[in-house]
């Protein structure tokens, strides 16, 4: 089974490496969306000449408000699902047919792209706050997760109409489409390895890691004592492990790492 993909591409003044992306998204999909959140820079010059679908802020909105204006247009799309990847070079376009190999394969699943692969190399204070995110949302989704943070997803249709309906919230946005797709859907989550890229030529992160951390940290405890039953929740979470589905082996030690984390085969 082949999936009808749409890619989705949130930038903010990501100039130096939007295009490069761009084109090789289009490799895989002619449905490549592109939502510019107001860039100050030459953003929008570098997409001149692609077959891509723009759109444009006139300010910066935040990253949850530009997904889903994106998920808006991508639903009036003959397509499966969408494709989410950050603008500014972190995600690899050639994870893509990763990816959707095992959508594909676990049709009602999100498919995150997990950062394991050199994982060693990302900085300190970011795989800290990460691996405490991944603890507290999970709690919140009721199934252990790894690398919640990560943007380069897999969203079935059915979870990008949900997340219309879900607040936009910045970066809290991505973590509550995971709780609402499993509290609404029993969606479950997969991660497929990806490699972790950060080099000098890309920008500084949008995302501020003590900030954001805190203000993610604070929604998802809110969101567990809202669902009731803490303590049966937390328990249900922990006993369901990590999914990672590797479809070419290239991080086969990282996925054995642990007890807790579970590699499947493909359909």
């Amino acid at each position: 089974m082949s999936l009808r993909a749409a890619v989705l591409i949130p930038c903010l003044n990501e100039e130096r490496a939007i295009r490069a992306i761009v084109e090789g998204a289009l490799q895989y999909t002619p449905h490549v969306i592109v939502v510019d959140d107001g860039s100050s820079d030459g953003t929008v010059a570098a997409l001149n000449g692609l077959p891509i679908q723009l759109i444009r802020h006139e300010r910066p909105g935040g990253k949850g408000n530009a997904l889903r204006a994106g998920f808006r247009h991508a639903l009036e799309l003959d397509i499966d699902g969408v494709l989410t990847m950050d603008g500014d070079g972190q995600h690899f376009y050639g994870d893509i047919p990763r990816i959707l190999r095992v959508a594909a394969g676990l049709p009602r699943h999100i498919v995150v792209g997990a950062r394991l692969i050199g994982r060693e190399r990302q900085p300190r204070i970011r795989r800290i706050a990460n691996d405490i995110a991944d603890w507290g949302i999970a709690w919140a989704v009721g199934q252990r997760l790894v690398d919640s943070q990560s943007g380069q997803r897999w969203y079935p249709r059915e979870v990008v109409r949900l997340a219309l309906d879900v607040a936009p919230q910045g970066f809290v946005f991505e973590a509550d489409i995971l709780i609402e797709a499993a509290r609404r859907l029993a969606t479950p989550v997969a991660a497929v390895p990806i490699d972790v890229r950060y080099a000098g030529e890309f920008r500084r992160s949008h995302f501020k890691p003590l900030r954001d951390f805190c203000r993610i940290t604070a929604h998802v405890i809110g969101r567990v004592v809202q669902a009731g039953s803490v303590i049966r929740t937390y328990r249900v979470a922990r006993s369901i492990p990590v999914e990672v589905i590797d479809p070419d082996g290239q991080c086969r030690s990282t996925t054995q790492q642990s007890a807790s984390t579970i590699e499947r085969a493909l359909p």
